[in-house]
């Protein structure tokens, strides 16, 4: 599998949000994006993951599989927010996760995990059959990096990953991705701290060029 993405832009409206990005990358390797607030990592991450459109340029995943997906279906993508119901547990969560991300071709993958090894990796299977809305913000976080784990895509697309996590989660999350990036996974992150991943290449985005014709 390798990844290519080639002068990328991304407009919301009529407003450029970025332009001219470009990248490429093979398994093993990962990808921080950087920059200042608001000039677009989020936005570029989104974009990847098939839930905002792509402007211009193009974005492909290159495997050797004779069936060709749309893009999304490579990828999981873990934002902001932690896309959990407060009210279900924690195994709950994960179950429905674990159902939604499910593909026939994965299901004897050896990547898989059940969501009672997943959150054991992460420290956290005391708070398996508690609700996840009785969580701290670090303990939520984790939780929903454990998406991860309970299905495979062999590309992760994360937005400041270790938000809200303390220096002891952080570096487990860092060990648990190189160890992914070992096993031939590519991840792609945005982010305004170092987060420890090997084989990295950083892409350091910018605001686009202002549009004189609107002055």
């Amino acid at each position: 599998m390798r990844i290519f993405a080639q002068n990328l832009s991304v407009k919301r409206g009529e407003e450029l949000i970025f332009t001219d990005v470009s990248f490429e990358l093979s398994p093993t390797e990962s990808l921080t994006i950087s920059g200042p607030n608001g000039v677009g990592k989020s936005t570029l991450l989104r974009a990847l993951a098939g839930l905002l459109p792509i402007d211009s340029g193009t974005f492909e995943i290159k495997t050797d599989s004779k069936e060709a997906k749309p893009n999304a279906e490579y990828c999981h993508y873990i934002g902001h927010k932690n896309a959990m119901k407060a009210e279900l547990t924690v195994l709950e969560n994960l179950n429905f996760w674990q159902r939604t991300m499910a593909q026939e071709d994965t299901v004897d993958d050896d990547l898989i995990m059940s969501p009672e090894a997943a959150v054991e990796l992460l420290g956290l299977s005391h708070t398996l059959d508690l609700p996840f809305g009785f969580l701290s913000q670090g303990q939520r976080r984790r939780i929903a990096l454990a998406k991860l784990f309970v299905s495979h895509r062999p590309v992760w697309l994360l937005d400041e990953p270790t938000a809200a996590l303390d220096k002891a989660s952080s570096d487990n999350f860092a060990n648990i991705t190189n160890s992914y990036l070992e096993k031939g996974g590519i991840v792609i992150a945005a982010t305004h701290v170092p987060l420890g991943f090997k084989e990295v290449k950083q892409l350091e985005m910018t605001p686009p060029p202002l549009n004189e014709d609107i002055y």
